[in-house]
């Protein structure tokens, strides 16, 4: 068996809402990506944010986004309104120093879908937990 790329055991998780994010989408690439960061958290800004990215693998999108907080206004900084959908989640985290990090994410993903069926009803999930720390979460089936 190959190393994991994981700090421990994947586990699953249980997120019991959708939740309203602000968000702004790009092609699933890795120069569509760097690009799309700094401006956005340029926006919205970091402190008191939680920072999210959705995978749509079947439209190639890449959506980064955060949870809309009293007194956001996405229309005026030129955003899109969606959501981070709830339910069931298997969950690995990822922990090492930017860039290297991001490395790590597309082996992490690969290796959450070969432990179970994902579901493909809802797209991947990145959450950035801290600089140096990311949570990968495949979509399960409960």
């Amino acid at each position: 068996m190959d190393p994991s790329v994981f700090v421990s055991l994947p586990d699953r998780m249980h997120r019991a809402i959708d939740v309203t994010v602000m968000q702004q989408t790009t092609v699933d690439a890795l120069a569509h990506i760097q690009q799309v960061w700094p401006p956005f958290e340029q926006l919205v800004g970091l402190r008191g944010r939680k920072m999210f990215a959705l995978i749509d693998t079947d439209a190639n999108s890449y959506t980064v986004c955060t949870p809309v907080k009293d007194g956001d206004d996405p229309g005026s900084l030129g955003l899109q309104v969606g959501t981070l959908p709830g339910g069931w989640y298997l969950r690995g985290r990822l922990v090492g120093e930017p860039p290297e990090v991001y490395e790590h994410i597309a082996d992490g993903m690969a290796e959450l879908e070969a432990m179970v069926v994902a579901d493909p009803t809802r797209p991947l999930v990145e959450f950035y937990r801290r600089r140096d720390e990311i949570d990968l979460w495949l979509p399960i089936q409960s």
